[in-house]
């Protein structure tokens, strides 16, 4: 009777808990465990750093937009603001649009690589913040507002450019994209530093679970004292930040600021943070889920480049794994009701 009465009281696993928690986890792991098998380069020390460095671009955006997710919007703009706060990096650089194909490093009248950075980081900021001022001020919807930035930014990068590209950066710019601490890319350590930051920001202060509280219930949120707007505006600001980081890193990687930078980073950011768990219709969501997501479709790009499938096809796959994700977020939150 008492086996009987242990076995009652004992804690059960509860399943789908379990599967929400570490589900982007579990499916990176087979992911990864199938590659090896098809593929023994898959883990070749260098193929595995190639793919952090390249997650590294995509998920410093991931992580300001699980801020802007986890309010229940989006922003559609993040690929057309990379290219315009990278082409504005290289003019700054530069000293100038003119010295557009220059390779012999920084030219005469260019301001190195702080003051490019600063100018990418503005830029991605102001843009972010403007964006959020029209959602708030104009009541626009995000995806109308993010949509048209997303025009209105890349048409801007192709004024300031001409449709060209702006190359040839010194050696303490590329440093940053292409530079090495030990074995460790610097996107990475960028990234890793960044990330924990940003878990620390949404896990431990106020601020985190104001964002929190507007995703779960506007209204709600608005009734208890918060201000749902100044919070609104924060978080396209803060992705804005990230996307002008981000631009900075990716053009001293390619030693190169082009107009079309960052196309189609739209689709591979929100899958990332989707696919780490954030709910698209807010109030739920982590950045290590985030990290997980993005490492996860880095690692499935890298391993169909490996076995030698199109790129067309990946963009497919990446397309189809984003729509089961969500219905999979769907079906475990129908069943725990």
């Amino acid at each position: 009777m008492t086996a009987v009465n242990e076995a009652a009281t004992r804690p059960r696993v509860n399943l789908f808990r379990v599967l929400k928690t570490f589900g982007p986890l579990l499916f990176l792991l087979v992911l990864m465990a199938v590659f090896a098998l098809v593929n023994p380069n898959f883990l070749n020390p260098t193929n595995l750093f190639n793919v952090l460095r390249q997650i590294s671009i995509t998920g410093l955006i991931a992580l300001g937009m699980t801020f802007v997710i986890l309010t229940a919007g989006i922003d559609l703009s993040v690929g057309s603001l990379v290219a315009l706060s990278g082409m504005v990096a290289a003019i700054v650089f530069k000293g100038g649009a003119a010295n557009t194909l220059s390779l012999g490093g920084a030219a005469a009248g260019g301001y190195g690589w702080f003051a490019a950075l600063l100018a990418a980081l503005a830029v991605g900021t102001l843009c972010g913040a403007i964006q959020g001022l029209a959602i708030t001020r104009l009541k626009v919807p995000p995806f109308v507002v993010t949509l048209g930035g997303l025009t209105i930014f890349r048409g801007l990068t192709l004024t300031l450019s001409n449709g060209g590209p702006i190359s040839g950066f010194d050696a303490s710019m590329r440093w940053f994209g292409a530079g090495l601490v030990g074995p460790v890319p610097v996107p990475v350590i960028i990234f890793a530093v960044a990330a924990i930051l940003c878990h620390v920001v949404l896990r431990y202060t106020r601020y985190g679970r104001a964002v929190y509280a507007v995703g779960g219930n506007a209204e709600a949120a608005r009734l208890s004292g918060l201000k749902v707007d100044a919070i609104l505006v924060s978080v396209y600001l803060i992705v804005g930040f990230f996307c002008g980081l981000a631009a900075f890193v990716l053009s001293a990687r390619l030693n190169s600021a082009e107009a079309v930078a960052g196309i189609g980073y739209e689709l591979t950011v929100i899958s990332a943070v989707v696919i780490g768990g954030t709910s698209l219709f807010g109030g739920v969501g982590t950045v290590g889920g985030t990290v997980i997501g993005a490492a996860l479709i880095g690692v499935l790009v890298n391993g169909l480049v490996l076995n030698n499938v199109s790129s067309y096809t990946q963009q497919v796959v990446i397309g189809l794994i984003l729509i089961l994700a969500v219905a999979f977020d769907r079906w475990l939150k129908a069943r725990a009701r």
